[in-house]
């Protein structure tokens, strides 16, 4: 039977052997994910045509249409409860 300072050595060793390899996992898997995110990127010119386009349609802030719409949802929602 081995002694108990042998068994918390051996032990020690399989906790770092355990830590080690989920800490190199995560680290490719980060790694793998930064690369697909890399590759598949959205091209710039996209990223400007949807700033002008949410720019343009609310210069002054939000539709008077749409307040209106959530407000009549609102008042309907409460009417049922």
């Amino acid at each position: 039977m081995n002694s108990i300072s042998e068994q918390i050595v051996q032990a020690v060793g399989i906790m770092f052997l355990g830590m080690g390899l989920v800490f190199v996992f995560l680290t490719i898997l980060i790694l793998c994910i930064k690369l697909v995110a890399m590759k598949f990127a959205p091209l710039p010119q996209e990223k400007e045509t949807r700033i002008t386009e949410n720019k343009s349609t609310q210069p002054g802030g939000v539709d008077p249409k749409i307040v209106a719409v959530i407000t009549s949802a609102i008042h309907q929602y409460r009417a049922k409860a």
